[in-house]
């Protein structure tokens, strides 16, 4: 059985109470991710970003990347309301 499979498994069958936040997702953020995610939140650019989680802006753009896809969105806006509805910040 593939990885992606036993995820989805996973998903289907977790009761809710003992799981991590996000266990909506089949793919669920890495710690690093929620630290962009809630610096997503805020009126920070990328640059801002980078300089406060200590890395390049690539690193930034590319965790962003994956939020997104993780989410299934495609803006800031959208991943930051898409979190809020999975109580994710």
């Amino acid at each position: 059985m593939t990885g992606y499979v036993r995820r989805l498994r996973a998903v289907a069958t977790s009761t809710g109470n003992d799981t991590p936040a996000g266990q909506g997702l089949v793919d669920p953020l890495s710690e690093r991710e929620l630290e962009v995610l809630r610096l997503l939140r805020t009126d920070l650019n990328g640059p801002e970003i980078a300089r406060e989680l200590v890395v390049s802006l690539n690193t930034v753009r590319t965790h962003t990347k994956n939020i997104y896809a993780k989410l299934g969105v495609n803006s800031r806006r959208a991943a930051v309301r898409r979190a809020a509805e999975l109580e994710l910040s």
